[in-house]
């Protein structure tokens, strides 16, 4: 249970909408048939509107596979998230959510940032490859001349984590997965994008049921 000590102080982004992708998953052998019932979902950060809209989503979406789900809004008081709590602190808080009923928390990091380049000038080539060397500098040659021949954007690392917390292992950990979330700019359409991405790797685990239109 430790580990939430320290993920709790991971903040989420404000996210948007470019794209998400999982480059990294493992499920714990221990817990093969796990399927949680009732989860606390968890977004730390000092905007209240990328935190609203990211549990509140991902609230909706396990509610519609039947597992009762809880924003962190409505389960932690304000001083709780507000101030740096101490591990006693934060172990009392876990008793408390286990005996209300709690048998899982899945939480959302970001782990890191990363600063990205990509071409945005006017020319767009079919041919990747030239076979002379005179002819790929003299379509290229425009690095040299144009500032505006390439576009820096932002790729998140983001982490999402799931916690068996019923079980007094301290081997509480029953998956993660790890996403990258590229060039983010609006709130509403990149968490939607992320949240699906999380329901569909939580799907294909097993860990929650799909739906079938």
């Amino acid at each position: 249970m430790k580990n939430i000590v320290y993920v709790l102080g991971i903040m989420i982004v404000s996210f948007s909408c470019s794209s998400s992708r999982m480059i990294d998953s493992w499920k714990s052998p221990s817990y093969t048939n796990f399927s949680p019932k009732k989860v606390l979902i968890i977004g730390v950060t000092d905007n209240l509107t990328a935190r609203q809209k990211f549990e509140s989503q991902l609230q909706a979406a396990l509610r519609d596979r039947g597992i009762e789900a809880r924003e962190s809004f409505d389960v932690f008081a304000p001083s709780f998230t507000n101030t740096k709590q101490t591990e006693e602190t934060i172990e009392k808080e876990i008793e408390k959510l286990s005996n209300n009923g709690f048998d899982a928390v899945l939480i959302s990091a970001v782990k890191g940032v990363n600063e990205k380049t990509t071409y945005t000038g006017d020319w767009h080539f079919q041919n990747y490859y030239w076979p002379r060397f005179g002819r790929y500098y003299y379509f290229y040659q425009d690095v040299y001349f144009d500032r505006g021949y390439y576009d820096k954007y932002k790729v998140y690392n983001i982490e999402c984590t799931l916690y068996n917390l019923k079980d007094s292992n301290k081997k509480s950990l029953v998956w993660v997965a790890s996403y990258n979330l590229i060039d983010p700019s609006s709130i509403t359409s990149s968490v939607n994008t992320y949240v699906k991405a999380i329901i569909k790797a939580m799907e294909n685990e097993g860990l929650i049921n799909k739906l079938y239109y």
